[in-house]
């Protein structure tokens, strides 16, 4: 692999709560998967950070929630599939507004949270997500778990995707993210997070949680904005590749 995408969650600040360093992250990740407003951000923040995107010519994507501020968008939800399309439609509604008045499009979509874990394998909420992307813009890319059912669900609708690794998650043997309930899920080591994202470069492979190696097909890495190591993990991570001749690049410019 000579490029990859490095992505990360931004303009979840709300009012005077702050979440993460939008403006150092995007000085260093390609991608930016800004926040529509429910389960984090608020319209001025949102604007804020899409400028500060079109800035750094970062790609900007609408990071779509089950309404959920609450919970940080992080609890799952049985909704019906009419409403699930209408909250998706509303949030990517809301993003291509304000990147038009930053002067940048809205590229790709990659849900948040419980919704991103529940489509990745239910068929049912992921269709709904998927006819909502394509009632407001079929040329947007849907970013999904890599090796998920979710991807090969939103290929058979028409839409191009790109599959997605978390740099600072820890993985099961079957591919999953393990549950941020379990000791150990979230890493924090920005080495040991660097080694791990030049093997997926180099080899499409993770060591998961239990030691076995695991194949992970992905174009794109994340880094958790909301991780208070995540400026220092994704400066590493960029900086490891660059040293080893991999380019940071969005996946919209390849």
């Amino acid at each position: 692999m000579t490029a990859i995408d490095l992505n990360s969650d931004l303009g979840e600040s709300y009012s005077a709560w702050t979440m993460g360093d939008d403006q150092a992250m995007l000085s260093i990740v390609s991608s930016a998967n800004v926040a529509c407003g429910f389960h984090a951000g608020d319209p001025i923040g949102i604007l804020k950070t899409v400028r500060a995107a079109a800035e750094k010519g970062v790609s900007v994507g609408a990071h779509v929630s089950y309404p959920d501020r609450v919970g940080f968008g992080r609890r799952d939800m049985d909704v019906t599939s009419a409403e699930l399309i209408a909250d998706v439609i509303y949030q990517i509604g809301a993003l291509k507004g304000i990147a038009a008045a930053a002067g940048v499009a809205v590229g790709y979509v990659k849900p948040h949270g419980a919704l991103y874990n529940r489509i990745a394998y239910d068929p049912k909420q992921g269709q709904a997500v998927i006819d909502a992307i394509k009632a407001v813009d079929p040329s947007l890319v849907l970013m999904g778990l890599a090796n998920a059912p979710i991807l090969n669900l939103a290929r058979e609708a028409g839409l191009t995707v790109v599959a997605e690794a978390f740099a600072d998650r820890a993985y099961t043997p079957d591919g999953q993210l393990l549950s941020r309930r379990e000791p150990g899920a979230v890493l924090h080591d920005t080495q040991l997070i660097a080694r791990r994202m030049l093997q997926l470069a180099h080899e499409g492979t993770l060591e998961a949680i239990d030691g076995t190696t695991i194949k992970i097909d992905a174009q794109s890495i994340c880094v958790h904005g909301d991780n208070p190591s995540a400026v220092a993990i994704a400066r590493e991570i960029r900086r490891s590749f660059e040293a080893d001749g991999i380019t940071v690049r969005s996946f919209l410019s390849a």
